[in-house]
């Protein structure tokens, strides 16, 4: 089980860095301030669910059920 949550860490790992690219483009550019902030936002949320996949890797591969 560890190792679906390991995949899906670095799926969302990986999401996080394609957001934060597009964010720095975007500025960049000058784009749209109301596009900035929805990828911030983005960015936040799919950090915060990659932290939670890294910790329940952690914690599966801990308690040995993994």
């Amino acid at each position: 089980m560890s190792t679906v949550f390991n995949i899906l860490a670095i799926v969302v790992m990986v999401a996080v860095v394609i957001v934060l690219t597009r964010g720095l483009i975007n500025m960049l550019r000058g784009g749209s301030g109301n596009t900035s902030n929805k990828l911030m936002q983005a960015r936040v949320l799919l950090q915060f669910v990659a932290l939670v996949f890294i910790m329940l890797a952690l914690w599966y591969s801990r308690s040995g059920t993994g």
